[in-house]
């Protein structure tokens, strides 16, 4: 697929999406009983935004994803998307995950095109997390604070696209048993909330693809 056709099929799938509230929420999956004693939760999360990077490529279009450093004290070596906690002075959830992504692998607002919203996604570690999609020109190289992220890399946007490449497994926290996404690229594992997030990317982009 031609690197025009996707980037049509990803404007067509997030057209009218936006980050006000009411905002739609990504569909866990969970068993009835695990969704009815997480609800009271839900207005406790904290908000949060990460950037979904879509690297203009001449093979394509390919996302960039971050391998968090093994220092850190959550989530230690995990496959993620430049993003964090929103702050105060943030302007909106687009400005997190811009700022975000400048502060974790030095990518300039100047070449960020920021064209739609994914569906918001609740994490176990209490975040409620607004993916920002964005077409990037890519600099030359990413640079990437040591205390933060331990690999930049990337993975074919052809790859996110084929659903059947994702795999389901089952992981028990506090006494749930709950469903979650995995998607193996070579060496990289990318599970939990950001293979779930590509997998939403993957459906609404497939949907419009397939018209």
């Amino acid at each position: 697929m031609s690197a025009a056709r996707q980037e049509a099929g990803l404007r067509a799938a997030l057209s009218g999406s936006h980050e006000h509230a009411p905002r739609p929420m990504v569909d866990l999956e969970l068993p009835a009983l695990v969704r009815k004693a997480l609800l009271p939760s839900m207005a406790l999360l904290k908000p949060a935004a990460v950037l979904v990077p879509l690297l203009r490529r001449d093979a394509g279009l390919s996302v960039l994803l971050t391998r968090r450093a093994d220092t850190l004290r959550h989530h230690r070596g995990q496959i993620s998307f430049p993003g964090g906690r929103r702050d105060p002075e943030d302007q909106s959830f687009a400005d997190c995950a811009l700022r975000e992504a400048e502060e974790e692998v030095a990518l300039p607002r100047a070449q960020v095109e920021v064209i739609g919203y994914l569906d918001d996604y609740p994490t176990v570690s209490r975040y409620l997390v607004t993916p920002v999609v964005a077409l990037v020109q890519p600099p030359p190289a990413f640079r990437f604070d040591p205390g933060e992220v331990a690999e930049v890399f990337e993975i074919p946007l052809s790859a996110v696209l084929d659903r059947g490449r994702f795999q389901r497994g089952m992981l028990n926290r506090d006494g749930f048993r709950l469903p979650f996404l995995e998607l193996q690229h070579e060496s990289w594992r990318i599970w939990g909330a950001t293979a779930g997030m590509l997998w939403d990317l993957s459906r609404k982009v497939n949907i419009h693809l397939a018209e």
